[in-house]
Formats: structure tokens, C-alpha cells, sequence
């Protein structure tokens, strides 16, 4: 079993990597810095880790799993409410994730995205799958039985893409301090509440679809 010390030792690298990579990337990111930042010795990255490689899965996936601790999914929401408060919860829930400044996790992946490694495939997508079967399954219940499973998923798709666009924008913006058109979120629940409103016209709609085409024949 590790000793307190060396757990401690562990988190610390975790943490430092975690600024590290989320600051530089992958391939500018040094092991020395890392090292630096966190205390340790230069050799504490192969001892805990293996290599940089493993360190920098590690650290998506320990800022993934604190993300989550403090912005559950579920956004607080029962399993057993109706789909249109689920769905209020998931989105609500994703929107304090990205907009959280302490959440590393979407800074790592905004790197990832920059300047790709392919590291981060296998890890995201275990961790992102299950998360994204939840949102499918409210939006399958929305949709109805009827309507096949291309339109789930491309309404799961313009969901996504409403909640986080606008709060990456937003946060690139305050983090960069780039020009541009003002894209300013003061109240994200009224933004949440917005992106739900919309979103569910958008998926009565396209229930509504086959009946009006069926009207039509």
C-alpha cells in the first residue's frame, strides 16, 4: 500500500501537470516544469506515472472525474422526474462545468483539440460515452418511439453544441482577453432555462414531423 507521502507526492504532480498541460499542451509541456511546480524530483514523474504519456492520461482523467464530483450530470435532478427536468438538470449541470475557472478538464481538451496527440482518445471517450447515453436517453424520450435514431442524434447534437459553444467562446474570451463582439452570460439558469425552451420546441417539432408529412398524403 502507499504511504500518505507518497500519495500526496502523486496529487501534487497531478495538480501541477494539470496547469502544466492546460496552459502549454501536451508538447510543450516539460516534465522538469511539471516537476518543478509540483515540489518534486525529476525522476517523481517516472516513478508515479510510467512517462509523460501516461501522466498527461491520468491528469484528463482525475480533472474529469473532479469536474464531475462538482457538477453531477444529473444536475441534481432525480432519475425518476419527468424527461424536460432531466433534461434542464443535464444541460444546467454542463454549463457550470465548462464555466467553472476551475475546471481543467475542458482546458486540457481545448489544447488536445489545438494541437492533437491522439493520447486522449481512449481515455475521453470511456469517460464521455456513458455521459452522453444519459442525454440520448431523456432525448429518446422526448422524441417518442416513433421517430428514428438519426433524429436522436442530431438533436442530441444541436443540444450539445448550444451549451457549449457559447460558454467556450465566453471563456476563451476571458481568458485571452480576444476582441470581438461582447458574448456575455451574466445569469447562466436564465441561459439554461433559454437553451431548454429552445430545445424542446426544437424536439416537439421534429415528433411533429411525421404526423405532418402523413397529413399530407
Amino acid at each position: 500500500m502507499a504511504s500518505q507521502k507518497s500519495i500526496v507526492a502523486k496529487e501534487k504532480l497531478l495538480a501541477a501537470a494539470s496547469e502544466v498541460f492546460g496552459e502549454k499542451g501536451f508538447r510543450d509541456a516539460t516534465v522538469a516544469e511539471i516537476c518543478r511546480r509540483a515540489g518534486a524530483n525529476i525522476a517523481a514523474v517516472n516513478y508515479h506515472f510510467g512517462n509523460k504519456e501516461a501522466l498527461y492520461r491520468e491528469t484528463w482523467r482525475q480533472s474529469f472525474a473532479e469536474s464531475i464530483l462538482a457538477h453531477p450530470q444529473d444536475g441534481g435532478i432525480p432519475p425518476d422526474a419527468p424527461a424536460e427536468d432531466r433534461l434542464r438538470g443535464q444541460i444546467t449541470a454542463l454549463m457550470r462545468r465548462v464555466a467553472d475557472p476551475e475546471n481543467r478538464e475542458f482546458v486540457i481538451s481545448q489544447m488536445e483539440l489545438i494541437n492533437p496527440t491522439g493520447l486522449l482518445g481512449e481515455v475521453m471517450k470511456s469517460a464521455l460515452i456513458p455521459l452522453r447515453e444519459k442525454t440520448l436517453t431523456v432525448v429518446r424520450e422526448l422524441l417518442g418511439p416513433e421517430v428514428d435514431e438519426q433524429h436522436v442524434v442530431h438533436c442530441e447534437i444541436c443540444i450539445l453544441s448550444m451549451c457549449l459553444h457559447p460558454m467556450l467562446i465566453q471563456r476563451i474570451r476571458q481568458r485571452t482577453k480576444a476582441a470581438g463582439p461582447p458574448l456575455v452570460i451574466h445569469d447562466l439558469d436564465a441561459f439554461a432555462d433559454h437553451v431548454v425552451l429552445f430545445a424542446l420546441a426544437g424536439i416537439q417539432a421534429v415528433r411533429d414531423q411525421p404526423l405532418k408529412s402523413g397529413s399530407r398524403s
